[in-house]
């Protein structure tokens, strides 16, 4: 039943902004869970509310209009800057492969829209991105972790919390 709470727990986490696959996945790695089912389950978690995000991206571009408005906030924050930066010299491919890992993808996905991204590349480009970072995340984690474990005896920091309740 633990096990099932930290892989709901790794889900929820791939699923908040800012919280990407790259991170998430070394720490679900490195508390001792199975390395092909934390990155799988981060991606399809960062993946769901990057579509929906896509999906309702008018609602919620409206929303941040909103609350920038209503905290008197005219100028753009570092992180939009910097979006727009990648935009300019790369494209829509560049900002949705490089805005897990700069300004979160879900903050790159609404800075594609808003630079005149369709919702259809959107889509497909952050899909490419996210798995790719997956792949990258979910491969260097378990190798690290490996040899990590290998070197101190330990078989993840969960795991051992776990065996220490028993």
């Amino acid at each position: 039943m633990a096990l099932m709470l930290a892989y709901l727990i790794v889900f929820i986490l791939a699923a908040t902004p800012f919280f990407e696959v790259v991170g998430v996945i070394p720490l679900g790695v490195l508390a001792g869970m199975n390395a092909p089912a934390v990155a799988l389950i981060a991606f399809v978690g960062n993946l769901a509310t990057i579509w929906l995000l896509i999906l309702l991206i008018d609602r919620v571009k409206l929303w941040l209009e909103r609350r920038k408005a209503r905290k008197g906030v005219n100028a753009e924050g570092k992180r939009e800057k910097r979006a727009a930066a990648i935009w300019k010299k790369y494209g829509l491919p560049g900002l949705a492969l490089i805005s897990p890992i700069t300004v979160g993808s879900h903050l790159g996905a609404i800075m594609a829209m808003s630079f005149g991204g369709t919702r259809r590349q959107i889509t497909v480009w952050m899909t490419v991105s996210i798995l790719a970072w997956t792949v990258v995340a979910g491969a260097l984690a378990h190798f690290g972790t490996n040899l990590f474990f290998e070197q101190t005896g330990r078989e993840g920091l969960l795991v051992n919390l776990l065996q220490a309740g028993k």
